[in-house]
């Protein structure tokens, strides 16, 4: 298996009534040199002022953004060309992340090359620890930015320390 850490910003709360507007990725491998990264023009009328805020972003941005399917066909050939089985969708709030990445993908490709499940490094860190209040993000150590490519890298940081740390016996080459 091959572990991706995604990492998304968007204009609003969910897909369709709002716009997915970065993805990142990183393959959890290596010294995590394997990105993609990709903007992507709004697909609604509706956002969020304090959403873009978040990111740094106007409306005005992304509406210069690339088109979204090139952007989900870019991201699905990357995925499929940086991993030789399946690859597997971590984030730091898949709950979030996975909902606005499946729904592109569905609704631009008709397909997920990730399939219908992800992995919430969050919720594994709690198991480990034993204690649900209880976060990863002092394991990072790209800082935290809203940029989604150093998000997925600092998260994909803190996955390498967790199967070191506490011997998950994935296999990250």
């Amino acid at each position: 298996m091959s572990y991706i850490m995604v990492d998304i910003e968007a204009d609003g709360p969910i897909p369709g009534e709002y716009s997915m507007v970065q993805i990142g990725a990183i393959v959890i491998r290596g010294d995590l040199d394997e990105s993609f990264y990709g903007q992507l023009r709004p697909i609604s009328e509706n956002f969020v002022v304090e959403a873009l805020n978040v990111s740094g972003l106007t409306r005005e941005d992304t509406e210069t953004f690339d088109d979204p399917m090139l952007v989900m066909q870019q991201f699905e050939e990357w995925v499929l060309e940086v991993t030789n089985n399946r690859p597997i969708f971590v984030s730091d709030n898949n709950g979030f992340d996975w909902m606005f990445v499946c729904w592109y993908f569905q609704k631009f490709l008709r397909r997920n090359p990730f399939g219908h499940s992800s992995q919430n490094l969050g919720s594994l860190y709690k198991g480990l620890v034993g204690d649900m209040s209880k976060n990863f993000k002092h394991l990072r150590k790209t800082r935290h930015t809203h940029n989604p490519i150093d998000d997925a890298r600092g998260n994909a940081e803190a996955f390498m320390s967790l199967n070191k740390d506490y011997g998950l016996k994935v296999k990250l080459s």
